[in-house]
């Protein structure tokens, strides 16, 4: 079973830039979809980016846009999520998520589709 595991969170200030990384161990496929989501205390879980192995396309939700950039390393079947110009709004518990990339089908950020879940790491931006 794939396994992720994510780092890099932590506290900064309003303005400033993180670094989150997800390892996904036991990886075996060479189609599949990353995705980070996040959940904020007292609200829903929502999706902020996903990324495919196969062509790389990039899904981003507006709040973060032009903020938060996703990548993978297709080799190391590592994801990045670069998050700059951090706001308050954007503390939250993130975690990535892992799913096959069917023919055909899309890594559209819809929670239900992903398998695995990582445990998520803190960020707190004041």
């Amino acid at each position: 079973h794939v396994q992720l595991v994510e780092s890099g969170g932590g506290s900064v200030q309003a303005g400033g830039s993180l670094r989150l990384s997800c390892t996904a161990s036991k990886n075996t496929y060479d189609r599949y979809c990353m995705g980070w989501f996040r959940q904020a205390p007292g609200k829903e879980r929502e999706g902020v980016a996903g990324i495919d192995s196969v062509g790389g396309a990039v899904d981003i939700v507006d709040p973060v846009k032009g903020r938060f950039t996703v990548s993978l390393d297709n080799i190391e079947k590592w994801s990045y999520l670069d998050m700059t110009d951090l706001k308050p709004e954007d503390t939250a518990t993130y975690s990535c998520a892992f799913r096959p990339l069917w023919i055909g089908d899309t890594c559209a950020l819809i929670e239900d589709n992903y398998d695995v879940w990582g445990r998520g790491t803190q960020v707190t931006v004041s």
